[in-house]
């Protein structure tokens, strides 16, 4: 049991960390990329889409109570990761530090959950990504035949001259014609198309280089950024010309609570904020890159708490000026930005935002595969993969073999795989992550390890305990189907574990060989 919990030595990663050359990841970015990638992450189907679900269904106007609240509750985490990342500055992110502090077995269980969080992150985001392009092109007339239009069951009518996705808004547009669903015409989707064209593209930029992804990412965030700033500044201008209606939306700021748990008064409040938790989702993925920093130890607490800052400033506001330029009960759709700007007359509004959601989901993509392929890069250097895993290309210094085969299952997810099973997932193991680096953290303070921190976390045991206690909290929130799939997703891990893992563990085999404190040798390697 005691090898199980074995630790990689914190000065064999640091070694690690040193390392250059064409075999090593290559050392490009800087506290602007690292901010543009949390941004990336962050930003994403949380601002564009569940924003007016959390509003229309728990919340109402106190929307932006529910940000506040989800954003503590990952400001707890995001100060633990910053120490981590400042003082353990290699690839991984959670997965290298629960190796550092609790051992490789947790680590194993850390790295194989990471994978709901990042592959399948970029699979759900892929999915909503999907939906835009094909609402973007539908626009300008072009239209995708329904079969190819969705994950497999999605369902199609035919209306006005067009096959058209059956939504909530669709029902109410015919039940205002007076037109029964039932008597249209029918075709069901068999392949998402473009989620899997959207996640192929991505591989093809991330094989190709760190930097050049980074400065796409970059690109796309000021994109994105500027799209929301430009309904920011028409929604605010014309809530002042019209302020009588917009206090009418905000009235009442907090609705009643309708005898349910989480509909509305103060347990809204708290439900919203376990909904909108996707939103966060991605600052942690800023750690993923600490071994392609210039100088980590002091870049990667700028990046991971200054994305979230950033962002949270941006989705209150945003939630804000949505809830006042439309009522609260109207927002329950997949579009709420596009219905809110809608609202002010400016008849390229939708357009624009539709585009800005494109660009959003793109950078999101863009950042979850990085995250997902450093994981597996790392575990790979470990051992506890495969060889391949961490093969670094000769000129573009990045592990394009991983990538490849991360983007090729991700991209076959994403087309067959309804967004709605794949969100639960991607939270619950995004929380669990969460708790297992708070408590490394916790543990490092308690054993006084000495080793140097540019950043500290401060309140400990206080900022570590909160960020558990909260993230288990959402955790017990989550529906028992999504807590049976997360079980029987270890359950697979772990066969991979004691079948393969520790057999060529790294860790293990200096185990095997008395040193303990070290690497294997070359020898024991190579048998």
């Amino acid at each position: 049991m005691s090898n199980l919990l074995a630790k990689k030595p914190l000065h064999a990663i640091l070694n690690e960390a040193g390392e250059t050359g064409e075999h090593s990841l290559k050392r490009a970015l800087g506290p602007t990329n690292l901010i543009s990638l949390g941004i990336g992450a962050i930003i994403g189907t949380g601002i564009f889409v569940l924003t007016g679900t959390a509003a229309a269904n728990h919340a109402g106007p106190a929307i932006i109570l529910s940000f506040s609240l989800a954003a503590v509750a990952c400001v707890f985490a995001g100060l633990c990761y910053a120490e981590f990342a400042s003082m353990i500055p290699v690839a991984g992110s959670a997965y290298t530090y629960g190796y550092a502090t609790l051992g490789e077995f947790i680590a194993w269980i850390i790295g194989w959950d990471l994978i709901l969080e990042y592959a399948l992150g970029a699979a759900t985001v892929a999915s909503g990504w999907s939906g835009y392009v094909l609402s973007f092109l539908g626009d300008f007339g072009i239209r995708l035949s329904p079969k190819l239009a969705g994950c497999p069951g999605t369902a199609f009518v035919f209306f006005q001259g067009h096959w058209e996705r059956v939504t909530m808004r669709l029902d109410k547009a015919l039940a205002a014609k007076h037109i029964d669903i039932a008597t249209l015409p029918h075709q069901y989707s068999s392949f998402n198309l473009f989620g899997f064209l959207g996640i192929m593209l991505v591989t093809v930029i991330l094989v190709i280089g760190i930097k050049e992804s980074a400065n796409f990412n970059s690109f796309i965030v000021i994109v994105k950024v500027c799209v929301l700033l430009v309904f920011l500044g028409l929604g605010i201008n014309y809530i002042l010309g019209h302020r009588a209606e917009a206090i009418s939306n905000w009235t009442p700021f907090l609705p009643a609570n309708t005898g349910h748990y989480g509909d509305f008064g103060w347990s809204g409040i708290a439900t919203a904020a376990g909904v909108i938790f996707f939103a966060y989702i991605g600052f942690d993925a800023v750690s993923t890159a600490a071994q392609e920093a210039k100088n980590p130890a002091r870049d990667m607490p700028i990046g991971i708490l200054g994305s979230l800052v950033i962002c949270t400033i941006l989705y209150i506001l945003v939630a804000g000026v949505l809830t006042g330029l439309v009522k609260y009960s109207s927002l329950d759709v997949a579009d709420p930005i596009a219905i809110g700007i809608d609202q002010t007359g400016v008849a390229w509004g939708s357009t624009l935002v539709k585009l800005g959601a494109i660009c959003g989901l793109s950078s999101t993509m863009v950042v979850m595969l990085l995250g997902q392929t450093r994981v597996f890069f790392s575990m790979a250097h470990d051992g506890l993969l495969p060889k391949w895993a961490s093969t670094i290309h000769p000129r573009f210094r990045t592990p394009y073999l991983s990538t490849i085969l991360v983007g090729i299952c991700v991209a076959t997810v994403a087309a067959l795989t309804p967004i709605d099973v794949l969100g639960n997932l991607v939270s619950i193991g995004t929380l669990l992550a969460f708790i297992i680096v708070c408590g490394g953290v916790w543990m490092l303070r308690v054993r006084g390890t000495d080793v140097p921190r540019a950043f500290v976390t401060p309140w400990i045991p206080f900022t570590p305990i909160m960020g558990i206690s909260v993230s288990a909290l959402m955790m017990l929130s989550l529906g028992k189907e999504t807590w049976a799939r997360l079980i029987i997703w270890l359950v697979i891990g772990l066969f991979i574990y004691f079948f393969y893992s520790r057999k060529h563990s790294k860790v293990q085999l200096a185990i095997a060989n008395g040193t303990p404190n070290g690497t294997p040798r070359a020898k024991s390697m190579a048998d």
